[in-house]
């Protein structure tokens, strides 16, 4: 089983559409995926049209395997299944803070759902806290997508001095997988960003980069994955080339 999260400490990047996009196109390649919403928005379960379980409360996300599994949804879509998030996971940190070997709560609690699948996305919510620690920590892979603006750039930098921080090292860098997130190149901003981060990170930022587009806005219209609905456009051939490097380099590992 492999851990793919996608994260950011910014929000508004397209991480949830990326979860959403990626863990549809894992499924399709014929891996048996959960999709976990870990924030309390709940955005990916509504993308794939299931309702959260009110039953999964308090700590029991963290110890309670059989009420976690009772929680998991099916999806339209075969190999696809979801665990879609309530507004009770908005208070992970303070339980998180009261448990014992807190960092590894959330790696421990995949295991005990995750034997039936081959790859778990998280999406995850766009902070750094405690639960954060966690999903470093759990993950083989971090999908970090990022606009190319002197703010997302600042803000890829502190996350990976974060990474860095948690006991790894330089090691924890390896698991951070960037990809540039609404790009225009029309903007000369965006085309000297996205140079100079590549510069600065050559292997922590993929080749591929994904277009600014109304597709991916139209998720929510749709309530589907890209490729769904619009399989030729740019940004459904973008969420392909992401898919086809992340998995690359979770085989590489």
């Amino acid at each position: 089983m492999k851990i793919v999260a996608c994260y950011s400490n910014k929000g508004g990047v397209g991480k949830t559409a990326a979860s959403v996009n990626l863990a549809h196109a894992f499924a399709r390649a014929g891996d048996k995926v959960l999709l976990c919403d870990l924030d309390p928005q709940g955005a990916s379960g509504f993308y794939f049209r299931v309702k959260p379980s009110q039953k999964l409360q308090n700590e029991a996300f963290f110890e309670d395997a059989k009420q976690v599994a009772k929680a998991i949804r099916g999806s339209d879509y075969d190999n696809l299944d979801i665990l879609p998030a309530n507004m009770s996971f908005r208070d992970f940190d303070v339980f998180l803070s009261q448990m014992k070997n807190s960092q590894s709560r959330l790696k421990k609690a995949l295991k005990a759902v995750g034997g039936d699948y081959d790859v778990i996305v998280l999406d995850c919510p766009p902070n750094i806290s405690m639960l954060s620690e966690n999903v470093l920590k759990a993950a083989d892979l971090i999908v970090v997508p990022v606009i190319p603006t002197t703010l997302s750039e600042r803000t890829f930098e502190q996350l990976l001095d974060f990474v860095e921080g948690q006991g790894d090292g330089k090691g924890g860098r390896r698991k951070i997988a960037g990809f540039f997130s609404m790009v225009q190149r029309q903007k000369v901003l965006h085309v000297e960003t996205m140079q100079r981060m590549r510069e600065a990170h050559p292997k922590r930022m993929l080749d591929t980069a994904l277009p600014f587009s109304t597709d991916v806005e139209r998720m929510g219209v749709n309530r589907a994955p890209v490729r769904e609905f619009a399989p030729d456009r740019p940004s459904a051939r973008a969420y392909a080339g992401i898919f086809d490097e992340i998995r690359a380099r979770l085989h590489k590992d």
